[in-house]
């Protein structure tokens, strides 16, 4: 029961962490000192998908599931939870890149945004 609901827990926070990834920076617009805690999360939500890592919950995650009884997943967590919901076929490297290619467009366009209103880009 417990390790059951620690897998389910780690779900929920690597999904968070996943929107978090991708939508901090623009959270930095509304509170400045977020964007300290969101520029490293982004860059190792990058690293990882540049690189096709596993993030470290991801065994983590399938080890608590073995515990509570359950079996495990081949891949990792984006190509569970994520790619099916997005796309219908299984995640390749080049979409991995796409999504790590996407993850550091979307950041640059929120930080371009960020300093802009703070004042420190003029045209």
């Amino acid at each position: 029961m417990l390790s059951r609901l620690a897998a389910d827990t780690l779900v929920i926070v690597h999904l968070a962490f996943i929107i978090f990834v991708v939508a901090g920076g623009f959270l930095a617009w509304r509170w400045r000192w977020l964007a300290w805690a969101h520029l490293p999360a982004a860059v190792w939500g990058a690293v990882i998908e540049l690189f096709r890592w596993t993030c470290p919950l991801t065994p983590l995650e399938k080890h608590f599931r073995t515990l509570a009884g359950g079996a495990g997943y081949e891949g990792g967590f984006i190509e569970h939870y994520i790619i099916p919901i997005v796309y219908p076929a299984g995640l390749t490297p080049a979409m991995q890149v796409a999504l790590g290619i996407l993850v550091v467009a979307l950041n640059g366009v929120a930080y371009f945004g960020y300093f802009k209103r703070r004042g420190a880009i003029r045209r």
